[in-house]
């Protein structure tokens, strides 16, 4: 265990966090000041951490004080040293007496290393500050005088960027500072040092953390020990999910891929996209990049309604509605041709909230922005089917931090299928399966797909049991789908069958062919159901989990 002895002038904030954090099992030992009326004494006095009084006493100069500190020091077992608003400048009769010390400075040094950082920073009129923890070293001559350029010199540990907003004054700015910079960049720090991950050479004025580098343990490779995103305020929305939440959409200045957050809006006059409008409408254009044929999408709540590939658009998009024309009222189009009239009318048979496509016609456009309230976005060519995306990675705020994963770029063809059954699907039904997988990635967990061809007939999503998505599905099919039934189809699931229930629920609504993971421990019982009802079945080997 790491054993910190804090120094502190004042309040020691930053102090009583990393007590309250103990951040890599490190333990604040000793709390010292030379001000006997400093606020941190009664703070460090809550969580029964030690305290220490070494005042300035008339005659002292600034050695003497530090060896009357060290020898306050003595008595506990310490192994770092953080020091917090210690308004004290050191000299080497402590810095060479004691452990590594730390400080964390209010900018991101070397810009603005004076007392007021907060103030210079925003007299400067930059949008970005921060702040930076850093190895102290001696910043005094031989005599004991100050040597100004010396101050916050020494190597740095990590730095921690924060914004300054449009009418920020100082005491915002500074509150900002410490608890989004200060407050994690210190910890971090102080965590390093106690899984031993730091190696400060003094000499040559570096700090080498093996912990910030990324990850190379083969599977894991490139995931980085800290994520920082940047992103600009684009546009305030009328509101979040709710009227009751207030919402904004945020832009990557970087992304090249096509989204729909740098999509044109074409008809002027129509209201700008909603929170809900952006989520969904992402959803569907991420759905449609997964195709190279010609692809349509129709999403309500996240969740694909239908989606088909076709030899032409306008069928792709009738195949598409045709799943679940119920749903899709109200819902997103989205579509990976440039969209022409024919295709144009079709989706204006019905209301739709919006529509997403790498381009439009003349014709197109002016069907399309003949309805009022439907937005039409370009979100300009993209290459779709190859899997390759502008950001690796994605993430999901949590109370207290957030989860990053990569995107799930995981594609299959027929030649990745293993056949586990004694009947063997048709060629169509491979490439079906192939569709299905494709589809179904894009489909909330506990996620049921039918399909036939290159087309969805039912879908069963959300659901927390694989039975019941399987239930939703054969409804889907029979009941809302036009044109279509369950009869013949092939099914695919998200993540394998626990038991052999969900095969005997598909084999009640007519699926002749099955595509799943596999590995359940009950791989065998739920074949066995199979092949007793002469479904085909085949494994993919990966699980296609979307809980968001």
């Amino acid at each position: 265990m790491t054993r910190i002895a804090g120094m502190a002038g004042n309040r020691g904030r930053n102090l009583m966090n990393i007590a309250d954090r103990r951040p890599g099992g490190a333990e604040l030992s000793v709390v010292l000041t030379y001000d006997a009326d400093a606020p941190i004494l009664a703070s460090a006095a809550e969580r029964d951490v030690a305290t220490e009084v070494v005042p300035l006493e008339d005659g002292m100069d600034r050695r003497d004080h530090e060896r009357a500190v060290l020898d306050a020091l003595s008595g506990y077992d310490v192994d770092l040293v953080c020091l917090d608003g210690y308004m004290r400048i050191l000299s080497e009769t402590f810095l060479d007496e004691a452990p590594t010390t730390l400080n964390v400075h209010p900018s991101l040094l070397p810009a603005f290393p004076g007392m007021d950082a907060w103030g210079d920073a925003i007299d400067a009129g930059v949008s970005v500050t921060g702040c930076t923890v850093h190895v102290v070293t001696d910043a005094t001559d031989d005599d004991g005088d100050v040597i100004e350029s010396e101050i916050d010199a020494g190597p740095i540990v990590t730095q921690e960027p924060v914004p300054i907003y449009d009418g920020d004054d100082v005491e915002a700015l500074k509150e900002r500072v410490l608890y989004d910079g200060e407050f994690r960049a210190y910890p971090r720090a102080v965590e390093w040092f106690a899984r031993d991950a730091v190696d400060v050479d003094l000499e040559a004025g570096t700090v080498t953390v093996e912990a910030d580098a990324a990850s190379a343990d083969g599977d894991h490779d490139g995931l980085p020990a800290r994520r920082i995103v940047s992103n600009d305020r684009l546009d305030t929305l009328r509101y979040g999910e709710n009227p009751h939440q207030d919402a904004a959409v945020y832009a990557d200045r970087t992304c090249a891929e096509a989204s729909v957050v740098h999509a044109e809006q074409l008809n002027e006059g129509a209201k700008a996209l909603s929170y809900n409008n952006y989520n969904d409408a992402d959803g569907a254009l991420n759905l449609i990049k997964e195709f190279d044929e010609p692809a349509a999408a129709v999403i309500k709540h996240t969740n694909p309604a239908g989606c088909a590939t076709a030899d032409s658009l306008a069928e792709a998009y009738d195949r598409a509605l045709s799943t679940d024309p119920m749903s899709a009222f109200g819902g997103i189009v989205a579509i990976n041709r440039e969209c022409d009239a024919e295709t144009a009318e079709a989706i204006t048979d019905s209301f739709k909230e919006v529509v997403v496509a790498p381009g439009y016609s003349d014709d197109a456009l002016d069907v399309l922005c003949a309805k009022k309230n439907l937005r039409v976005l370009d979100v300009g060519a993209f290459d779709s089917g190859e899997g390759v995306y502008a950001d690796r990675f994605t993430e999901k705020p949590i109370v207290g931090g957030r989860l990053v994963q990569e995107r799930d770029g995981q594609s299959i063809a027929v030649d990745d299928l293993e056949v586990v059954t004694e009947r063997q699907p048709t060629d169509e039904q491979l490439e079906t399966m192939v569709f299905a997988w494709q589809t179904l990635k894009h489909v909330k967990s506990n996620g049921i797909l039918f399909a036939k061809d290159t087309e969805t007939v039912g879908i069963g999503m959300g659901q927390v049991s694989r039975v019941d998505a399987v239930r939703l599905a054969a409804i889907k099919a029979d009941e809302h789908a036009e044109g279509k039934d369950a009869e013949g189809a092939v099914m695919a699931s998200d993540a394998f069958f626990p038991f052999p229930d969900g095969i005997e629920e598909a084999a009640k609504a007519g699926v002749e062919a099955v595509v799943q993971p596999g590995g359940s421990k009950r791989d065998d019982q739920v074949i066995e159901a199979a092949n007793e009802h002469e479904m085909a079945m085949a494994f993919t080997g990966q699980r296609s989990f979307r809980h968001d």
